[in-house]
């Protein structure tokens, strides 16, 4: 947590072309607009040395925009400047009822936001190059693949009433199919590349892989999000990230809902983790045992999947906490 006292909060809000910024100090607060570019990166920085703002007791906040942060975060890391970067969520439900909206509003909003929960707020951790690489190749590889799918879609739903017409289709996508099979079998390289020349990730993928289920794409996808497992207190409250904690939902006496999932969490994990899963169920004797106990105790055969979802996390995180790879239990 950050626990530092702070005398000026600057909330930024990021657009595509533009980003806004208040200035929160004291009683004073201030308003301004730059271009998203290293141009109006660097006039920002030049306004925080005209008004001679003590950087060291400064906390900048901004919500999470992806790509569109990413020119301004780099300065603020290379500045050493305190900030921080919020989900977009947990500032609004943070501020309560408001009406209307706008950027420069968004931007004071953000700033009050920082001034009440500095002391709960963590300051923003950097991930490493080889993550940022690896990233982006996942990302490239996912729409290939998916791109794939949604072709052969087509062809494989037309050959079902007319399979004629679905082999014509089927025969002119044969060279595209290739195509895209040989660029993702090329990625994968690239990706595995990446993680031989890295100790701390080759060593990582290594020992969440060592969990049955868990294969490479899916142990890179939880060192990527975690940052090397450091965005999170417990396993507990990654199992939450991952949307694998059902949540209560009661009120007295007169509401009383079953325990669900909530549907606000990382939806690339739990998908990845459902696939672990289904693999878990099948090539784990330990689980697989659990999971037809269950069964025939009648219980949610969903339910079931998702607490072996939960039980893969929780094995997860202590391969890398001890750093030792998973040994199964042998009867």
């Amino acid at each position: 947590m950050n626990r530092k006292n702070y005398s000026c909060f600057v909330g930024i809000d990021i657009s595509k072309k533009d980003f806004y910024v208040a200035i929160l100090q004291e009683e004073r607060t201030a308003s301004y607009t730059f271009e998203n570019s290293k141009k109006g990166i660097n006039a920002f920085i030049r306004l925080i040395r005209n008004q001679k703002i003590d950087l060291k007791n400064t906390l900048m906040c901004m919500e999470h925009t992806g790509v569109y942060g990413k020119l301004i975060i780099t300065k603020l890391i290379e500045k050493q400047i305190n900030f921080c970067v919020e989900m977009l969520v947990q500032i609004v439900k943070s501020i309560g009822v408001h009406r209307g909206k706008n950027d420069k509003v968004d931007a004071m909003r953000i700033a009050l936001y920082a001034s009440k929960n500095h002391q709960e707020m963590k300051l923003y951790q950097p991930m490493p190059m080889i993550l940022e690489q690896v990233k982006i190749l996942l990302k490239v590889r996912r729409k290939m693949v998916n791109t794939r799918a949604d072709m052969n879609k087509y062809p494989n739903e037309l050959e079902l009433f007319s399979p004629e017409l679905g082999k014509l289709a089927k025969n002119n996508l044969k060279r595209i199919n290739k195509s895209l099979e040989e660029e993702i079998k090329r990625i994968e390289q690239e990706i595995h590349k990446l993680i031989l020349s890295d100790d701390k990730l080759n060593k990582t993928v290594g020992l969440v892989t060592s969990v049955t289920g868990i294969g490479k794409i899916t142990a890179l996808h939880f060192i990527i999000f975690t940052n090397f497992f450091t965005r999170y207190d417990n396993p507990k409250q990654l199992a939450c990230y991952c949307g694998v904690v059902p949540f209560e939902y009661t009120s007295g006496s007169s509401v009383f809902r079953k325990s669900r999932i909530h549907p606000m969490a990382n939806r690339t994990l739990k998908k990845h983790l459902h696939m672990s899963a289904l693999a878990a169920i099948n090539h784990d004797p330990e689980i697989r045992d659990y999971f037809n106990r269950k069964l025939e105790e009648g219980k949610n055969k969903m339910l079931i999947v998702n607490n072996v979802r939960n039980k893969l996390v929780h094995r997860i995180c202590a391969v890398v906490k001890r750093q030792e790879p998973y040994v199964r239990n042998v009867a």
